[in-house]
């Protein structure tokens, strides 16, 4: 070691105070930079609006509720993993039981066709179903929505973290998490599908992220 360079007390070497503060301005900036396609989105949407837009038909949800470290049971792949695990898309989701009533195959139609209707940026796009129990889901349901990934969910633990609206439950709604991992947006019960799309459509025109 140089004979000029300086330790403190414990013999090690000191560290700059200008040094330190340069590499914590560099953390942030890394940050930002990472951060930033999904942050000008949210403020381009719902701050301040391209010229002649209207506000998001979904409900914004604040603060944003991060992907929980909940255990799912993927149904395709026999595989367990965290929800956590599922960033790096935008994710539609809806959450119902195995046997999928009238309402339930409705969400799933609806978030195929508003995948579908991206266009090329569909594939920054996944729908997700959670399914709350442990019933057998039916044949025809499997084979209409190959695409739509399936995971086996706690119902309790799964309301904890997703939001419903006041008179609503949890199988009312589609969901929206951003590629960052937040859930960031909840749509009405009996929702226009046109009017989600809508709303999708602008937010992965304003995001690079996904």
């Amino acid at each position: 070691m140089s004979a000029n360079a300086s330790t403190d007390q414990s013999g090690s070497p000191a560290v700059d105070p200008v040094q330190r503060r340069r590499a914590r301005r560099m953390l942030v900036l890394l940050f930002v930079v990472c951060a930033a396609p999904a942050v000008a989105a949210y403020l381009m949407y719902f701050v301040f609006k391209p010229q002649g837009g209207t506000s998001a038909y979904g409900k914004l949800i604040e603060p944003q509720r991060p992907l929980p470290t909940l255990a799912v049971h993927d149904d395709e792949t026999g595989e367990n993993l965290p929800l956590s695990s599922l960033k790096g898309k935008w994710l539609m989701i809806s959450a119902d039981t195995a046997t999928c009533d009238e309402n339930c195959v409705s969400k799933l139609f609806y978030m195929r066709q508003i995948r579908v209707l991206q266009g090329n940026e569909r594939t920054r796009v996944e729908t997700l179903w959670l399914v709350t129990d442990a019933s057998k889901v039916s044949q025809q349901i499997d084979d209409a929505y190959p695409d739509t990934r399936r995971l086996r969910a706690d119902p309790v633990a799964l309301a904890s973290w997703l939001r419903t609206q006041e008179g609503t439950g949890l199988r009312d709604h589609i969901y929206l998490v951003d590629p960052l991992g937040n859930l960031m947006m909840v749509f009405p019960k009996n929702a226009d599908p046109g009017k989600i799309k809508s709303d999708l459509s602008r937010l992965l025109k304003w995001s690079g992220t996904g």
